[in-house]
């Protein structure tokens, strides 16, 4: 049974990983049905920051299925969602969630894309939030990553242990761009001058991916400007759980993301670029 917990209730182990189950079960669910809906053909529904950032009927029937979901398990919980306005709450607790990351990629029939599902306690924001548990759920690669606070991070079944930084030089980094055609280009340039300082570059399509394979190891680090909430609750904390650091995002939007020293020297190295 789902526990309920109000402003002041007790912040229990026992809760967390009930959070944590229901994290995983919400993620699942909606990344088949999302996985489902494929088979009878993606189109655009509508367009975001540009005429390229777009948003399928799928993400919002995602959307809608997880907060009806919410509203009847866990109905005094607020939820902050990337369609739609999501919904207040009572219990001091938000569930952040990503219907879709990497839309493009989905509408494509490319297979980084997921759904992302978080719940914290305090103001659902970077630097406010104490994230407590989250999934993210990508079907078409036949994973879902997942973590609780205090409790370890986990592929599936598999726990994901700490791993050793490595120098930049010999690091895997990914990264993602803006859909504005502006900041695009800068992030273009910056990109430029990282590559001859690194492994190479990496640019999958969905942050929330991306952090999980930096928890895995698949990646040595990413960096991105300018994401939202939803895009990164989950995988930070699935960074974090793994014993990775996560840097960010702070005032200039940038976050960084590695295990040992990687990712400190990524930021510095972003810095002397002007990102």
């Amino acid at each position: 049974m789902w526990r309920k917990v109000d402003d002041n209730g007790p912040m229990t182990p026992e809760l967390v990983a009930d959070l944590h189950a229901l994290s995983r079960t919400l993620a699942d669910g909606a990344a088949a049905i999302a996985l489902d809906r494929l088979a009878g053909g993606v189109s655009v529904a509508a367009t975001k920051s540009s005429d390229v950032d777009v948003v399928t009927a799928v993400d919002r029937e995602v959307e809608e299925w997880l907060l009806a979901r919410l509203a009847e398990i866990r109905p005094d919980d607020a939820v902050l969602g990337e369609e739609s306005d999501g919904r207040p709450g009572t219990s001091g607790l938000t569930w952040v969630v990503d219907p879709i990351d990497g839309t493009v990629n989905y509408l494509y029939g490319l297979p980084h894309w997921s759904v992302s599902v978080a719940v914290c306690a305090g103001p659902p924001e970077p630097g406010g939030w104490e994230l407590l548990a989250g999934a993210v759920a990508a079907p078409a690669l036949g994973f879902t990553w997942h973590a609780l606070r205090d409790g370890g991070a986990f592929r599936d079944g598999s726990r994901l242990g700490p791993r050793a930084g490595v120098p930049l030089a010999r690091a895997l980094v990914g990264t993602g761009f803006s859909y504005r055609a502006e900041e695009r280009a800068r992030q273009g340039d910056v990109a430029a001058g990282l590559v001859p300082r690194v492994r190479d570059l990496r640019r999958l399509g969905s942050v929330a991916i991306d952090l999980c394979l930096v928890a895995q190891g698949s990646l040595d680090a990413h960096y991105e400007r300018g994401l939202n909430a939803w895009d990164i609750a989950a995988g930070t904390l699935i960074v974090r759980e793994s014993g990775g650091t996560v840097l960010g995002p702070g005032p200039d939007g940038m976050l960084v993301a590695g295990h040992g020293g990687t990712a400190q020297e990524l930021s510095d190295a972003l810095r002397s670029l002007g990102a």
